[in-house]
């Protein structure tokens, strides 16, 4: 997947914040490719690209229950985005998936926390560490409108978990989805 910032694109670029770290630049627009390398329209301002995995840190019993509440992406309600890389320090990947794993399970509960919003706020977790990106995971999430405030709630109650200590940036970039082409 690419997301590749400039002057097209379907998405609207509300507003971009750093939280961690070093920022993008500001661009009008964002599109949205399945491919890593996606046919350009213009410049680009920036481009970040990610894969889709396995859920690697998931249980089985979570992983059932994310697929039975979450929806899909693309819902025509869901005009609302947010795409957040995300970088961590390097003593998080010395660690053995095992010990990622407790520490997300037992410490974090990310998965549990981002059930309580389900189906409301839809989302897809892609790996960019292993393609030479600058961050380690590109986290999309698309929501109502109306549910703008809940999925403020949800960020918080992500930042508040330890893991945040090891976030070495963070950029919380806001979308909106324009009716009709671009």
């Amino acid at each position: 997947m690419t997301f590749c910032a400039g002057d097209y694109g379907p998405w609207r670029v509300e507003r971009i914040i750093t939280l961690a770290g070093g920022t993008l630049p500001m661009a009008q627009r964002i599109a949205v490719s399945e491919d890593t390398q996606p046919a350009r329209d213009g410049p680009a301002a920036w481009s970040l690209r990610g894969v889709t995995s396995n859920m690697r840190y998931t249980a089985r019993d979570e992983a059932d229950s994310l697929v039975a509440r979450q929806e899909g992406l693309s819902r025509p309600a869901s005009t609302h985005a947010a795409l957040i890389p995300i970088r961590q320090i390097e003593a998080c990947w010395v660690m053995a998936p095992d010990e990622r794993r407790r520490v997300l399970q037992e410490q974090l509960r990310h998965i549990r926390i981002g059930l309580d919003y389900l189906p409301g706020i839809a989302r897809q977790l892609h790996h960019c560490r292993d393609l030479g990106e600058p961050s380690d995971f590109l986290t999309w999430f698309e929501y109502a409108p109306e549910e703008t405030e809940t999925f403020d709630e949800l960020r918080r109650r992500l930042r508040e978990k330890p893991e945040w200590d090891d976030v070495d940036r963070e950029v919380d970039i806001r979308l909106v989805r324009d009716p009709g082409p671009n």
